[in-house]
């Protein structure tokens, strides 16, 4: 490579998003008094500019406006500008994003916000063209326009900045209204899946036409809700609803056939053609429901995809100290030789390629059948490529296929009169040698910073689905990832969590010069995956870093006059808005997910006040639960677990006992979404016994595993039989 014209101070940044910009013409700065300083002694206008490291139209407007000398030259004489990564901090984000969202309609990535020195946004928008077009003003134009007004009209400007921050204050309060409780969880649950029923696609799984998101939090309340209602009409729908999603998304093309785990979201009503890039919170999520469909169903078609998405995290998203990267970019260069990315370039096929790849007879087959005729038929696979024109504006995929299983294993085997055995063993030939020539293309860029919420949301797939498969692999793949939190993010001295830490030169683990603080969702994540990683694998020691962490939020988030947890702490005079996230997006909400996890760390604790502070909760968000439930169903689900209460599975016996392994099989392949699972092993010195006093009193019965379902620390009559159970733990 040439040596780089132009450096900005994004060089001494450790986000590979900011790197990406280090060498822009544009004099970059990141998040930080020296900015506000500069703007504020300049009096300038700053430029905002919000994305991350995968996102394809961040690409777009860096290469048509970022690396432009002019629109730079313009860049740094009206402004000061900065770059925001929005994973590294998506407080800042959140704030400027509520602004675009309600002056504009619309949000996305890259962000754009021009803002008054005291960090007031005044005007934004999303990704805009380098010059004017016949619908759209050009950035130029913009930059130009905005840098007059502030020489012309800068006190309108200010006083516009100032109405706007009042009511944007004003519309994103979130309060507990007078004496209001937590909603009825009946109505709240039967609203939530009347609006899921009515939009879902009976056809192709999902609940819109396009474009398509995974989304795990609908699927998580449809298996609660069948939970609840399992012998009536509804809860059979909610079931079928959720099923026939996650094996419509499995077969299409946004499930990586060949590489394994799933791309971010599908453009077109089919899973068909996908937005490439991969996330490593979309893969810790569908880990965990797919587990939980495996669960219910007992379909292995389920564990496969389970293991499937885990050997990609293991293969290409693990760090070697632990840790869980980021993301995989959607763009990548077609061949050793080229000079532009494209989208999917790592992941399509034309028909021409794959016919040469898989050239060999199949003599089990039909007369002059090949793999390449085998495989494409079931693959879906066309002559000119299989993407629909209008899904592929920039004819990227002209002439390319994206892999979709278009028929069941069992027609595809007929087709070409071969048993099923056989064709699985041929397909999985198929898929090798094809993986083998993807490996020798260029790689798409991988975002190697870790974060604390999203290596949370893994650990919880790699826990759940080693207590759902009983694989203890994937269990001991979580305590890794524990453990490595334990390490980078968190500072023992302060209690507190860390946000990010990042894959540095020669594959050490690097922290930025001043750490960003853990914000509410790394907290409510963590907390979460360290109450499954204990129930998968009983180490008490996870247990009591939960709590830790719970008191440690409680601290620094909760909101004592209106109730919830703000997604900030207090103190940070550069953010002009303390938030409370209202909607269940690609990740729930974290105060969705807290409210279970203050029901289970109550379970684990005795701690009462946590059951009292969920209610509060529920409270705050009563009025939107009652009328929009579709906006939070993931806290439509703990509504119901708050007023179900928690069943406390009690197993007393030796954990390396015949007999309580079996009592733990048997608990943790029964799907209950109302229960926590512990072990009395006798130790009167360890730390549940310390929390838990009533566990003294529980025995073994006949000198055998015994287990107690236990209600607010009250509990059923001992039993020794698995089948018993077994029934004790339906709903």
């Amino acid at each position: 490579p040439s040596v780089p014209r132009h450096t900005n101070r994004l060089i001494n940044e450790r986000s590979p998003y900011l790197l990406q910009h280090a060498h822009n013409p544009v004099d970059w700065y990141p998040w930080g008094q020296e900015a506000f300083d500069k703007a504020k002694a300049e009096n300038k206008l700053i430029f905002l500019s919000v994305g991350y490291s995968t996102c394809h139209w961040c690409h777009v407007m860096e290469e048509e406006s970022f690396k432009s000398k002019e629109i730079g030259e313009i860049m740094n004489e009206h402004f000061v500008c900065i770059k925001v990564d929005r994973e590294e901090r998506p407080d800042v984000d959140k704030v400027y994003m509520t602004f675009v969202q309600a002056t504009s309609g619309g949000g996305g990535w890259p962000m754009s916000v021009w803002l008054t020195p005291d960090l007031k946004p005044f005007a934004g928008g999303t990704y805009f063209p380098p010059e004017d077009g016949v619908h759209r003003v050009g950035f130029r134009t913009v930059l130009l326009r905005i840098a007059e007004q502030w020489k012309e009209n800068k006190d309108a400007l200010l006083e516009s900045s100032q109405r706007i921050l009042e009511a944007l204050r004003h519309t994103s309060e979130i309060r507990v209204q007078g004496q209001e409780s937590p909603p009825p969880a009946k109505e709240v649950m039967d609203t939530c899946f009347q609006q899921l029923s009515r939009s879902y696609d009976e056809d192709y799984g999902g609940f819109s036409k396009s474009p398509k998101f995974p989304t795990p939090v609908n699927l998580n309340f449809l298996f609660t809700y069948w939970a609840l209602h399992r012998t009536t009409p509804e809860g059979a729908r909610a079931l079928q609803m959720a099923l026939h999603t996650l094996k419509m998304m499995a077969h299409g093309g946004i499930h990586d056939h060949i590489g394994q785990g799933f791309h971010r979201y599908s453009t077109d009503q089919h899973w068909h053609v996908p937005h490439f890039e991969k996330m490593l919170y979309d893969q810790g999520q569908l880990a965990a429901m797919y587990s939980k469909a495996f669960q219910i169903s007992g379909d292995e078609f389920f564990a496969d995809v389970v293991r499937d998405i885990l050997l990609y995290v293991s293969r290409d998203l693990s760090d070697q100290a632990g840790g869980f990267y980021s993301a995989e970019d959607a763009d990548s260069y077609p061949t050793t030789t080229s000079t532009e990315k494209q989208e999917g370039a790592f992941c399509v096929w034309t028909a021409e390629e794959l016919r040469a790849l898989l050239p060999d007879p199949v003599k089990e087959a039909t007369e002059g059948t090949t793999l390449g005729d085998v495989f494409m038929h079931h693959y879906g696979v066309e002559e000119a490529g299989n993407v629909d024109p209008m899904k592929d504006p920039h004819q990227e995929l002209k002439g390319k296929n994206v892999l979709i299983a278009r028929c069941s294993p069992e027609l595809t085997a007929a087709r070409f009169g071969l048993e099923p055995p056989l064709l699985s063993a041929l397909l999985q030939e198929c898929r090798q040698r094809l993986s083998s020539a993807r490996a020798r293309r260029p790689r798409p860029h991988l975002d190697t910073k870790m974060l604390a919420a999203w290596n949370g949301l893994m650990i919880s797939g790699f826990a759940q689905a080693g207590a759902a498969l009983a694989e203890q692999r994937y269990v001991s793949r979580a305590a890794q990832a524990a453990a490595f939190l334990r390490t980078h993010l968190f500072d023992p001295d302060s209690g507190r969590l860390l946000r990010s830490c990042y894959r540095g030169k020669d594959n050490s683990v690097e922290q930025n010069a001043v750490p960003i603080q853990g914000f509410l969702e790394d907290y409510v994540f963590v907390i979460q995956a360290l109450f499954d990683l204990y129930e998968a694998s009983l180490e008490q020691g996870w247990l009591e870093w939960a709590l830790h962490l719970q008191h440690m939020q409680d601290k620094l988030f909760w909101d004592p006059k209106g109730f919830a947890y703000f997604s900030t702490e207090a103190g940070d005079s550069s953010l002009l808005l303390r938030l409370k996230d209202d909607q269940d997006g690609a990740e729930p909400t974290p105060n969705s997910v807290s409210v279970t996890n203050l029901l289970r760390a109550a379970c684990y604790s005795g701690h009462m006040d946590w059951v009292e502070k969920a209610g509060k909760i529920l409270a705050a968000f009563s009025e939107r639960l009652q009328k929009i439930p579709i906006t939070l169903p993931e806290m439509v689900r703990a509504t119901s677990v708050f007023h179900h209460t928690l069943k406390q599975v009690v197993i007393c016996g030796d954990p390396q006992g015949e007999d309580t392994k079996e009592m733990l099989r048997c608990v943790r392949s029964v799907f209950s979404p109302n229960k926590v699972l512990m072990v009395a092993d006798g130790d009167s010195t360890g730390f549940l016994y310390r929390q838990l006093p009533f566990l003294a009193s529980l025995e073994r019965k006949d000198g055998k595993a015994t287990a107690y379902v236990c209600s607010n620390f009250t509990c059923s009559l001992p039993v020794t039989s698995v089948q018993e159970l077994r029934e004790m733990l339906s709903p």
